[in-house]
C-alpha cells in the first residue's frame, strides 16, 4: 500500500468533515486526520497552557530553576513524558524508570518533524565504553560518603539512594540508564541538600533565641556573659568541628568554676541561715532574761520599800547586783557569738566574690588572647595536641608555621605601643580572612604567631604563608595620618613521624630566624 502524502491526507480530512457534517474544529480535524493517516489519536498538546503553568512555578532554589528549565524544554519538544518527569521532580517525587518515549504526532511538515525527532534523540553512546564499572562504583562510593550529611528522615529519598547504588554496582549497567537515574537522583538530591541547609539555619536561629533567653534569665548579667559570648561566636557560619570543640573546652572551664562558686554560695547561705537562727535564739534568750530581770527588779524594789534597816537592804542589793552581772554576761556572750558569725559570713562572701571574678575572667578570656582574639598559649597547646593526634590516627600531613612581625620594636619606638597593638590585631584579622576554616591561628608571644595547617604538606604550607604575605602588602592601616605597612618573616615545618608538636614549632622557629637573617619578609621551610 502506497503511503499517502500529507496534502492528500489533509484534502481527504476536509472531505470527511463535509460528508460527516462535522464542525471544522481543530479537535475534529485532528481526529479525522489521524484516522486517515492511521496514527494514534493523541490529544492536542496544550503548549501555551503548559507554558503559563511553567511561568507560574517559583524558582527560589537552584533545584527549582533546573526543573522549570527542563519543563520548558519538554514543552517546546511537545514531550509529555518530559513534562511529567519534570513536574514530579519539582514536587519532590522520583520520576519513573526511563522508558522509550512515544513522540506526539502532529500534522507538521516532514523536515520539521525530522528536526524535532533529532532534538529528542538521546546523546550518542559512542563514549559509553569509557564509562566502566569501576567508574560507576566510584560514583556509588561518593554518594555513600555524602549520605550522612543528608540524614535519613526522607524514606523515599533513602530508598531511591539504595536503588541507585544497587544499579551502579551492577556490572551490566549501561551508561544511558545510569545517566537517567543519576539525573533524577541529582534533582532529588538538590532538594534534600536545600532542606538540610534550611534546617541548619533554623536550628541556629533557635539556638540564638535560647542563648538570649538564658542571658535574660540571669540575675547577674556578668555571670553568663562569657558563656553567651562564646556560644554566639560559634553560632555564626561557617561552623567547624574545631570551633565547636574550642567552645566545649571553654564551657567546661566555666562550668567547673560555676560548680565551685555554687558550692561556696550554698555554704554562705547556710552560714547566714545559722547566724540568723542563732541570733533569733539569742534574742529570745535575752528577752527571757530581760523579762526575768525586770520581774526581779520589781520584787527587789518592793523589798527595799519594806526594809526598815540597812541590814534588811544588804541581801536585796546583793541579789540585784548578781542579776545585773548575769544579764551583762549573757549579753556579752550573745554579742561575741554574733560577731564571730558575722566575720565568718564576710570571709565566705569575700571568697565567693573572688570566685565570681575568676569566673568572669575565665569566661571572657578562656583560651584566647584578649588583644587579637587568636588562641593563647594554653589554647595552642590543646589545638596542636588535637592535630597531632589526628595526624597519628589518619596519617595526614600537618604543617606548623611560626611567623614574626618584621621591625616590630622599631614600630613601637617610633609610633608608640598603641600602634603596635593595632599592627598585631591587623595581622591577626588579615590572617583569619586568608586562612581556611580548618586552620588555627594562635599568638605565641609578643609579635610572634603560630598557624597550624592540617592536611597540608610542606610546599603548600610555604605557599599559604607567601599568600598571606602578599595579602598584607595590599593592605595598610593608619597610625594617625600615616599609612603603615607591616611584613613578617616565617618558618614552616611539616610534622615528622616521631616528632611532637613542640619540636615542630621549634624547627619552624629556627627556619623563621634564618628568614630574618636572609633579609626579612621571607618564608623558609624547615
Amino acid at each position: 500500500m502506497i503511503a499517502k502524502k500529507p496534502f492528500e491526507i489533509a484534502r481527504e480530512t476536509l472531505k470527511q468533515l463535509t460528508v460527516q457534517k462535522l464542525a471544522p474544529t481543530p479537535l475534529n480535524y485532528q481526529r479525522i486526520y489521524n484516522e486517515i493517516a492511521e496514527l494514534p489519536n493523541e490529544p492536542i498538546f496544550p503548549a501555551e497552557r503548559l507554558r503559563d503553568i511553567a511561568l507560574a512555578l517559583p524558582t527560589k532554589t537552584p533545584g527549582q530553576q533546573k526543573q522549570r528549565g527542563l519543563l520548558e524544554s519538554s514543552i517546546n519538544q511537545l514531550n509529555w513524558d518530559g513534562v511529567k518527569n519534570a513536574l514530579m521532580a519539582y514536587g519532590g517525587f522520583s520520576p519513573p524508570a526511563p522508558t522509550p518515549s512515544t513522540p506526539v504526532h502532529v500534522p507538521v511538515p516532514e523536515p520539521t518533524r525530522v528536526m524535532a525527532l533529532a532534538v529528542e534523540t538521546p546523546p550518542s553512546v559512542v563514549e559509553a565504553p569509557a564509562l566502566t564499572a569501576d567508574f560507576f562504583a566510584q560514583i556509588a562510593r561518593m554518594i555513600e560518603y555524602v549520605q550522612p550529611a543528608l540524614g535519613s528522615d526522607d524514606e523515599r529519598f533513602v530508598e531511591q539512594t539504595k536503588t541507585l547504588l544497587q544499579t551502579l554496582r551492577q556490572p551490566q549497567t549501561d551508561a544511558i540508564t545510569a545517566k537517567q537515574m543519576l539525573a533524577n537522583y541529582s534533582n532529588r538530591l538538590s532538594f534534600a541538600a536545600e532542606d538540610q541547609a534550611e534546617i541548619k539555619t533554623m536550628l541556629l536561629k533557635l539556638l540564638h533565641l535560647i542563648i538570649e533567653n538564658i542571658s535574660h534569665l540571669s540575675l547577674d548579667d556578668g555571670w553568663l556573659k562569657g558563656q553567651v559570648d562564646a556560644l554566639m561566636s560559634v553560632c555564626v557560619p561557617p561552623i567547624t568541628l574545631r570551633r565547636l570543640d574550642d567552645v566545649e573546652q571553654r564551657l567546661k572551664d566555666v562550668i567547673l568554676k560555676q560548680t565551685e562558686a555554687k558550692t561556696h554560695a550554698v555554704k554562705a547561705q547556710e552560714e547566714m541561715r545559722q547566724m540568723l537562727a542563732a541570733f533569733i535564739e539569742r534574742l529570745a534568750s535575752m528577752t527571757e532574761t530581760t523579762s526575768g530581770f525586770h520581774t526581779q527588779m520589781e520584787s527587789s524594789a518592793k523589798l527595799i520599800e519594806q526594809a526598815k534597816s540597812i541590814a534588811d537592804i544588804a541581801p536585796v542589793l546583793k541579789e540585784v547586783v548578781g542579776a545585773t552581772r548575769h544579764m551583762a554576761q549573757d549579753s556579752q556572750i550573745a554579742r561575741d557569738a554574733l560577731q564571730g558569725m558575722k566575720k565568718k559570713v564576710e570571709a565566705t562572701e569575700a571568697e565567693l566574690s573572688k570566685l565570681h571574678q575568676e569566673l568572669d575572667r575565665v569566661s571572657a578570656q578562656a583560651r584566647h588572647d584578649p588583644l587579637t582574639g587568636a588562641l593563647n598559649r594554653q589554647g595552642l597547646d590543646e589545638a596542636i595536641n588535637r592535630e597531632v593526634s589526628k595526624v597519628r590516627r589518619m596519617d595526614t600531613p600537618l604543617c606548623v608555621s611560626l611567623l614574626d612581625i618584621d621591625n616590630f620594636k622599631k614600630l613601637n619606638d617610633t609610633l608608640g605601643h598603641a600602634t603596635g597593638d593595632v599592627a598585631l590585631t591587623h595581622l591577626a584579622g588579615v590572617a583569619r580572612e586568608v586562612m581556611r576554616p580548618q586552620d588555627t591561628l594562635a599568638r605565641y608571644g609578643g609579635e610572634e604567631f603560630v598557624i597550624l595547617l592540617p592536611d597540608t604538606p610542606l610546599d603548600r604550607g610555604i605557599e599559604a604563608m607567601a599568600r598571606l604575605q602578599r595579602e598584607l602588602t595590599k593592605r595598610f592601616f593608619l597610625a594617625g595620618t600615616e599609612k603603615v605597612l607591616i611584613t613578617f618573616s616565617a618558618g614552616v615545618a611539616q610534622l615528622l613521624a616521631d616528632e611532637s608538636g613542640a619540636q615542630a614549632i621549634k624547627r619552624a622557629d629556627q627556619a623563621m630566624y634564618l628568614a630574618k637573617r636572609s633579609g626579612k619578609n621571607r618564608v623558609l621551610g624547615a
